[in-house]
């Protein structure tokens, strides 16, 4: 079996798979290692010939994510062997049916659903194979749940070892990871390996960002630390007293969460207080979990003064992913605020395993959370979306990655709903007849419209009319995948009742033009009025909203081309809108992106307005047919998106240094209000650094003047030079960096 590899490499393999061994920890009959054998065994021999990018055996990557599945998310059997084969089927000979034969029709499925899908599904509408592979693995939450846990392993082991990848690559992987993988790992409870899987993300999309945050971690940890000992030691001396059995963790914050504090607030590194937190744990049966932390919260607060605005109690209320922990920030003895969580030990197995520990501990009295109703959930809106793959994806992440409110019923009954979900969302999530006769609700006693938004603890009674019938109007407010769903088939039902009266009429317009009525000819009617379906076109044309001159003209037009709608220019805009930007790119030409792939150097670009590149900005191009390319910081939010959805569109590029063009950037200065303020800054601006102001806008209030300024400069080194340079005026306290510059004319 290891016959094909090197001494060396045979002694690596068999580590690795006694490391497995070791970190497997839920159940080891005979029958269950002979199985785990027989699987090491069968991808060894399937992958002896496969090399990773790095030159390593390739044999070592399914061993380190059945590690990881076993060791680091705590899963058994099925899942090892799952995650030794994953990749058996999609890279070798063998076939789903060779490895039911083998093994059994479990593990079978769960490799199925774990092989990526080659191509696009013949006629599918989507034009994005990551978002399609992506639906197919979520499919598989609607049967078993470990198929993604495998996913997520796999996907942590990949992150782990980009370093051999080629720089589009990064990008691709990275994007995907930040923007669907991590979120999946939150909404799974999996907090390790989303915290790991967004600092590697940061690590690849912005590589000096994140060795500045690390090595600022590390120059400062010793110091953190010690503060937090010495912290500690009376809260442990008071704890000792009340004789509770307790660990206390001190745990660092990951470099992204702490890049996302520092861009949130707009401060620097010197001034995020804390990027450690302290865990106490508490070892007791679970009757007793919830009175021993809040036990535990009496005793710190008798210590040190709270910040009751900041106190967070997910044990009586678990969030949805079954995280369960008390939240307390206090005042330290230093006159630094710490942040404390409380939880027993079975809830820190939980939060850090996420499903499969809760999975574990599901019997349990005390286990109750509502994970099972997020799954639900979940299998719900795969089972009812018939969207393309990236609408189902948009779906997903604005009905299940999002924050959520709780919201009470009449009679008392408390249902979770995502952030920014309305009163017809809430109807829906009851019943649809009940959305569907919708005419508005009582909030906490009060009348509001049906689009009214909701706040978490909104006590809500619906209410309804005979009268009403479902509009299409309402998809403009709804947030819920449920609640449009229900909609969607209220209205797709009414408009069927329609049917033979609709089919009477457009047969009577396309014999008055002598057209067959065809379902060809229907199809290019549809496509000419942008109908998704027989049901609406019947619909359409009994209302009369299909006119003859509407069916002419489809039959005149020229159709070519209308593909092109499929790939939307996010970033397009009325050329009577483009910025001064674009308009001095496009008439010198000489700072354009040099591009390193020759097939693509010469086609033409926009830089996108939503992130505002400069020359000096680490830069990606995104290249889609018959548009031009589309040129984004590598940080920008709509970037990661694209490169989630569309990795093989990404082209590398980079600027083409230049001095004699003039690029428009935006910076927010706060200050104090004071005499002479302004001639300060415009000052350095225009007579210092002989930079050129486009707009300026100013609002004081209380003492402080807040400042937004637009100028054109070189590169982003003669912006960051401008921001050094403003820093040094003792009344400024604050300069940042705008990314949408089109902002500041609004």
């Amino acid at each position: 079996m290891l016959e094909t590899y090197s001494p060396s490499e045979r002694l690596e393999i068999l580590r690795r798979y006694r490391n497995l061994i070791e970190v497997w920890h839920t159940r080891k009959t005979t029958t269950d290692r002979w199985m785990v054998r027989k699987a090491f065994r069968l991808a060894a021999e399937a992958h002896k010939d496969m090399r990773r990018r790095s030159g390593e055996p390739y044999i070592y990557h399914p061993l380190e994510v059945a590690t990881i599945a076993a060791g680091e998310i705590g899963l058994g059997r099925t899942s090892i062997i799952c995650a030794l084969l994953h990749d058996v089927v999609e890279d070798t000979e063998y076939k789903i049916s060779d490895i039911q034969a083998m093994f059994d029709e479990q593990i079978a499925r769960i490799i199925d659903g774990l092989t990526k899908l080659d191509v696009l599904v013949e006629g599918s509408a989507d034009s994005s194979l990551q978002a399609e592979n992506f639906r197919k693995v979520l499919l598989t939450l609607s049967y078993d749940v470990r198929v993604i846990l495998i996913k997520l392993a796999d996907r942590l082991h990949n992150m782990r070892t980009l370093d051999s990848m080629p720089r589009e690559k990064q990008l691709k992987i990275s994007s995907e990871t930040s923007f669907l993988y991590a979120p999946l790992a939150y909404r799974l409870g999996i907090y390790a390996i989303k915290s790991e899987l967004e600092d590697l993300s940061l690590k690849f999309t912005e590589p000096e960002i994140y060795a500045t945050i690390q090595k600022q971690l590390d120059d400062s940890r010793a110091e953190k630390i010690m503060a937090i000992e010495d912290f500690l030691l009376p809260v442990g001396e008071a704890l000792k007293r009340v004789n509770l059995k307790f660990r206390a963790v001190i745990s660092e914050k990951s470099i992204s969460s702490i890049r996302e504090r520092i861009k949130k607030k707009e401060i620097p590194f010197e001034d995020v207080h804390d990027t450690h937190v302290v865990r106490i744990i508490v070892d007791c049966p679970g009757p007793m979990e919830k009175i021993e932390c809040w036990q535990v919260y009496a005793v710190l607060t008798s210590v040190y003064r709270p910040n009751n605005e900041r106190l967070r109690d997910w044990i009586s209320l678990p969030k949805a992913n079954g995280y369960e922990s008390l939240h307390a920030t206090v005042m330290s003895s230093k006159g630094k605020w710490v942040e404390v969580q409380i939880r027993s030990e079975r809830m820190d197995e939980i939060a850090e395993k996420g499903y499969a520990a809760y999975w574990k501990y599901k019997d349990s009295p005390s286990s109750e959370s509502g994970l099972d109703e997020w799954l639900g959930k979940v299998r719900e809106l795969i089972l009812t979306d018939d969207n393309t793959a990236l609408e189902f994806i948009s779906n997903f992440k604005l009905n299940l990655f999002s924050d959520e409110i709780f919201i009470f019923t009449p009679k008392g009954k408390m249902i979770s709903l995502p952030k920014g979900a309305t009163a017809l969302d809430f109807a829906y999530n009851i019943h649809s007849d009940l959305g569907n006769q919708c005419i508005g609700a009582k909030v906490n006693q009060k009348l509001v419209q049906l689009n009214h938004p909701l706040k978490s603890g909104d006590q809500v009674e619906i209410i309804t009319s005979k009268v009403q019938s479902p509009k299409e109007e309402w998809f403009g407010f709804l947030v819920t995948a449920r609640a449009k769903s229900r909609l969607k088939e209220a209205i797709r039902d009414f408009r069927k009742s329609h049917k033979e009266k609709g089919r009477e009429k457009l047969e009577s317009l396309f014999s008055e033009l002598n057209i067959e009525s065809s379902k060809k000819n229907y199809s290019q009617l549809m496509e000419a009025e942008q109908i998704s379906g027989l049901v609406d076109l019947y619909y359409y044309a009994a209302i009369d909203k299909i006119t003859l001159n509407k069916v002419k003209n489809a039959f005149r037009e020229d159709r070519s081309g209308k593909f092109l709608r499929y790939f939307p220019n996010p970033f397009g805009r009325p050329k009577q809108l483009k910025t001064e930007q674009e308009q001095v790119v496009e008439e010198k030409q000489t700072a354009k992106p040099s591009l390193l792939n020759a097939n693509v150097s010469d086609l033409n670009y926009t830089v996108a307005n939503c992130c505002n590149p400069l020359p000096g900005d680490d830069v990606v191009a995104m290249v889609f047919p018959d548009e031009p390319m589309h040129i984004h910081r590598v940080s920008c939010p709509v970037a990661v998106k694209l490169m989630s959805q569309y990795g093989n569109n990404i082209v590398k590029a980079k600027w083409r240094q230049t001095e004699n063009v003039s690029f428009l950037a935006g910076l927010k200065i706060t200050g104090i209000d004071a005499i002479g303020f302004v001639n300060k800054f415009t000052d350095i601006i225009s007579n210092q650094l002989g930079l050129n102001i486009r707009t300026l806008q100013l609002e004081s209030s209380n003492g402080l003047v807040e400042a937004v300024v637009t100028v054109y400069v070189h590169s982003v080194q003669n912006l960051n030079d401008l921001i050094t340079k403003l820093k040094e005026v003792k009344e400024i306290r604050k300069v940042s960096r705008l990314d949408r510059v089109n902002d500041t004319s609004q």
